[in-house]
C-alpha cells in the first residue's frame, strides 16, 4: 500500500516573487528632491544660506525651459500658478542659469510683481575661495 504525502505549500517561489518585486520598486522609483526640475548652472555668490521649507514656491528658469513646483511649464500656465496662490507673502524662491537672457528673467519678475508676490529669494552657489 502506497503511503500519501501530506500535501503542503511551498513558499519558495512565492518568496522569490515578492523579492525581485521589492528589488524592482526600490530601483525604479524616482526621489524627487526640493521640486527641482531643470538642471542649472547658477551664478556664483558669497551670501549666506537660507532655509528652505514646504511652504515655498521654486520657479527654475533656463534659456528655453520654465518650471514651478518642480512641473515644467509654459509663461502662461507660469501666470496661471502666480495667480491662483492665496498667501501673498508665501515666500518665491527663483533659481536662474548663469546664461539666460535678461529679458526672460525681467518677465518672471514681472509676473511676480503683477500678483504681488515679493517675498523673492534668488538663488545661487556658493563662491569658491
Amino acid at each position: 500500500m502506497k503511503r500519501r504525502e501530506t500535501l503542503g505549500l511551498d513558499l519558495t517561489p512565492v518568496i522569490d516573487v515578492v523579492f525581485i518585486l521589492l528589488i524592482f520598486f526600490i530601483v525604479s522609483s524616482v526621489f524627487k528632491k526640493d521640486e527641482l526640475a531643470l538642471i542649472l548652472d547658477l551664478p556664483n555668490s558669497n551670501s549666506k544660506e537660507m532655509k528652505v521649507d514646504k511652504e515655498q514656491v521654486f520657479i527654475e528658469l533656463t534659456e528655453n525651459k520654465l518650471a514651478i513646483k518642480g512641473i515644467e511649464v509654459s509663461f502662461d500656465s507660469l501666470e496661471d500658478n502666480l495667480k491662483a496662490i492665496e498667501n501673498k507673502q508665501k515666500s518665491v524662491i527663483v533659481r536662474i542659469d548663469k546664461k539666460v537672457q535678461y529679458q526672460r528673467v525681467i518677465k518672471v519678475l514681472d509676473l511676480l510683481q503683477k500678483y504681488d508676490l515679493t517675498n523673492l529669494a534668488l538663488v545661487t552657489n556658493e563662491e569658491k575661495k
